[in-house]
């Protein structure tokens, strides 16, 4: 039982650097699946972006958000 604990433990301790990576991998993937579309509506609180499109989907954007400026 310790040992099936100590694998859990070993799976939910993540480097924050990771997670900022995956989110930005995942929001990537996200807006890519927006080309093209129109959107409608953005929510902005204290937890995520919620990005509504004109047909009607709802997006969400949760953690690591950021910006680059061009060169």
């Amino acid at each position: 039982m310790k040992d099936r604990i100590d694998e859990l433990l070993e799976l939910i301790e993540a480097e924050p650097e990771h997670l900022q990576t995956a989110e930005l991998l995942n929001a990537r993937a996200v807006l890519q699946s927006l080309v093209g579309k129109t959107i409608a509506a953005a929510v902005v609180d204290d937890r995520r972006v919620a990005v509504t499109t004109a047909d009607g989907g709802r997006y969400y954007f949760y953690g690591f958000l950021g910006f680059e400026q061009p060169a």
